[in-house]
């Protein structure tokens, strides 16, 4: 009988777990607050503990928003191609916060702990990108709308290139424009972080003879590669994106993933030029460098709480609630936010695309040609054996034969399961319908 009724309280846990969340973080406020506050009047209250207890306000603010709007989407978890990437990009906030309290407590290791939320950074444009994918082909063929559509040429200052045709070749640069983002930034964030131990890397200072400057100019040119492809693609998909209101969402990400980064090189540039050391009055290099590194993490701190309810209401998750949907396992959709094989896939993908692209190059050839609706997903589905390569297939002068399958570059991630579909994706292929099969194809 008490078993029942433990199970039964159990299996209602919906009902129950919104108070004993807040419950539970009331009594971490009054443990842990009185606490910092104890330790600040012991250090006399500088103001480094200053800014750590208003910069943990504000964290303390930021937090509820962001993990309940990312555990309603787990519990209606009923559009998995869409919300898996709308959970990744919710954990910006705690991630970024958390991280940026740490520093202020911790201003001489802020090197460190920065990395996580540089290399997050990435990770962040990664999945807006596929979201916007994801979405745009859930009803439709993108590259058959974008062929349609009247030429998107390219703005300043790239306006003097010439333009992208419109369909495949829009779509794969787009994307790899945003996806070398993801590959640049977790690689100069651990050069950095080597150049640090050895004594080279110099932040804030921009001597030709540490790595800090050179560092800063392959992340910002990286980082206006991404926006910029991230701009031409909204442009040429206004319309299909305007039913979910993709102004707000865009904001998000480019005013925290951009602006914190500009605003971190623009206090490096403040130290550089002694704005810095006059406003604090201090001279020694060490101690400024520990203040505009608690600088930045104070702004963030600050800047995560309004970016949490910024996200509160751009990545909702009362569009994906249906009663006429079965309520998805909560376990399976915790275990599928943590799937990272199509970080895998798109990033192997793309290392394929530009190693392929640089041999081609070197040897005097033209661009290489991918057969409409090509990635991993639809080699997978068509050849029997996958070759161990993820790039696409290079052609010298012969165009490849037309498809007729209705397939889509960029599209929904699919993975080949044993007489069932991933439970996060619908297949790419319909092979239920009457189709014609192509010449190539080993069941024609």
């Amino acid at each position: 009988m008490c078993s029942t009724s433990v199970f039964s309280f159990f299996s209602q846990w919906r009902l129950w777990i919104r108070p004993f969340l807040i419950a539970l973080y009331v009594i971490l406020i009054i443990v842990l607050v009185p606490i910092l506050i104890v330790k600040s009047i012991n250090n006399g209250f500088k103001k480094s503990d200053q800014g750590a207890l208003v910069g943990g306000a504000f964290v303390l603010l930021a937090l509820p928003i962001s993990i309940w709007q990312i555990i309603q989407h787990i519990v209606h978890y009923t559009k998995p191609s869409l919300q898996k990437h709308i959970i990744r990009i919710l954990w910006m906030v705690p991630i970024y916060a958390l991280n940026a309290w740490i520093g202020l407590m911790f201003p001489e290791q802020s090197i460190y702990f920065d990395a996580l939320r540089e290399c997050y950074e990435a990770y962040v444009i990664y999945n807006f990108m596929k979201y916007l994918l994801n979405y745009l082909n859930e009803d439709q063929d993108l590259e058959a709308v974008l062929e349609t559509k009247p030429q998107i040429y390219h703005i300043f200052p790239l306006c003097c290139l010439s333009p992208w045709e419109m369909g495949r070749e829009f779509v794969h640069n787009c994307k790899h424009g945003i996806l070398q983002y993801t590959v640049v930034r977790p690689v100069t964030t651990v050069i950095s972080m080597i150049c640090e131990i050895n004594g080279v890397y110099g932040e804030s200072d921009f001597s030709p003879r540490v790595a800090f400057p050179y560092m800063i100019i392959i992340n910002n040119f990286s980082q206006f590669i991404a926006m910029y492809c991230l701009v031409l693609f909204y442009r040429a998909n206004r319309a299909e994106l305007k039913p979910m209101k993709p102004i707000g969402k865009f904001l998000c990400i480019k005013a925290v993933v951009f602006f914190s980064f500009f605003q971190g090189v623009l206090i490096n540039i403040l130290v550089y030029s002694g704005v810095i050391s006059s406003i604090f009055d201090i001279v020694d290099s060490g101690e400024i460098k520990i203040i505009s590194s608690e600088l930045q993490d104070f702004l963030i701190c600050i800047e995560m709480f309004l970016a949490a309810i910024a996200h509160h209401y751009s990545f909702s998750y009362k569009p994906y609630v249906s009663p006429l949907d079965p309520t998805p396992s909560c376990l399976g959709s915790f275990l599928a936010m943590w799937d990272v094989s199509d970080v895998k896939r798109d990033i192997s993908e793309h290392l394929g695309v530009v190693g392929s692209s640089f041999s081609r190059r070197l040897r005097g050839k033209s661009m290489y040609t991918m057969a409409r609706g090509y990635d991993e997903s639809s080699r997978l589905m068509s050849d029997p054996v996958a070759p161990s390569t993820s790039a696409p297939p290079l052609t010298l002068d012969v165009e490849p034969p037309p498809d007729p399958r209705a397939t889509t570059y960029g599209s929904i991630d699919t993975t080949m399961t044993t007489g069932s579909t991933n439970s996060d994706t619908e297949p790419l292929i319909d092979m239920s319908e009457d189709r014609p099969l192509p010449k190539d194809d080993p069941k024609a």
